[in-house]
């Protein structure tokens, strides 16, 4: 299946793995990469020096394109920004912020910068910028959220720029990806999805909490203070949620309370302490599977609906 993208950056399937915070590491990413898709490293691993590791790591398991995601909020945008382009990197995808800081000299450098965003006013600033592409994430996501959910969005976007478009959000199988491509998509994003992957870090509760998850097993927190973030329903989150709406509960009490949760679901499968993010597709994962298995499921099952398409019509 051979897109703008796969031209682009000199991949074989157009689909991307989320950059994940704490999760997205060398040998989830290169299993993807391996598989044909594009592998992502999250800047979000414990700091510059960390991901510096974690690259090089991921050019011992693969030589496929692979890339990495930087949270341009964090205190060290900066020095992961200046990693990337000293270790080669040639794909950067970005999320919580503008890249126009960095834009001049990872273009200068060859890097493909494509942002993830929210909106269609953000994809026309990006653009402005000098994005390769943009991902345009919907509010079914897990993680950081927007309003806007994908089938909407995906064609606005679409409509609105000149350069390529991916989707994300609720993507996780042949069905939503080929809808996707249909939206005008030229490739898709996967993250919760890859969270059951064998090659993925997540605790084993992390993963059984998923593969247990129902169509209504996800939550979003953290609207009042600016910040929404989807989840799957544990104590923690329904907890986060009571403080929210109390109106005695102090804004730095609910942060506070929130610090830590993501590492804590990961790394400990805290049920109590931690934010197990995932997105609304959750409620579709029976068990866990290589991400070779994934990519291959969503591309190939893409594949096949869309040749057949063409039979619903009856002349």
């Amino acid at each position: 299946m051979k897109t703008a993208i796969t031209h682009i950056l000199g991949i074989e399937k157009p689909l991307f793995q989320g950059g994940m915070a704490w999760i997205a590491d060398a040998r989830l990413a290169a299993a993807v990469s391996e598989a044909g898709g594009l592998g992502l490293i999250s800047s979000i691993l414990g700091g510059p020096d960390a991901v510096r590791a974690e690259i090089r790591k991921a050019r011992e398991l693969t030589r496929k394109p692979f890339g990495v995601n930087i949270m341009l909020a964090a205190p060290d945008a900066a020095d992961v920004a200046a990693v990337v382009i000293e270790e080669g990197v040639k794909v950067v995808t970005t999320g919580a912020g503008s890249p126009a800081p960095y834009m001049e000299a990872w273009k200068a450098a060859g890097i493909h910068v494509i942002p993830v965003i929210a909106s269609v006013a953000y994809a026309l600033k990006m653009q402005e910028l000098g994005a390769t592409a943009v991902i345009a994430e919907g509010a079914e996501s897990g993680g950081h959220v927007g309003e806007t959910h994908t089938m909407a969005l995906v064609p606005q976007v679409v409509d609105a720029v000149d350069i390529p478009v991916l989707a994300a959000g609720g993507i996780f199988d042949g069905r939503s990806a080929a809808a996707a491509f249909l939206l005008g998509a030229c490739g898709v994003q996967v993250g919760t999805r890859f969270l059951i992957a064998d090659e993925c870090r997540v605790h084993d509760v992390y993963k059984e909490r998923l593969i247990k998850a129902t169509d209504i097993g996800t939550m979003v927190t953290g609207k009042s203070l600016g910040d929404a973030v989807r989840s799957l329903k544990t104590p923690f989150s329904k907890q986060f949620a009571k403080m929210e709406a109390d109106p005695q509960a102090r804004a730095d009490a609910i942060r506070a309370f929130g610090t830590g949760s993501l590492r804590k679901a990961v790394f400990d499968g805290d049920l109590a302490g931690g934010s197990f993010l995932a997105g609304e597709v959750a409620g579709l994962i029976r068990r866990r599977e290589s991400a070779a298995a994934i990519v291959d499921d969503i591309i190939g099952g893409a594949e096949k609906l869309l040749k057949q398409a063409p039979g619903l019509i009856n002349e």
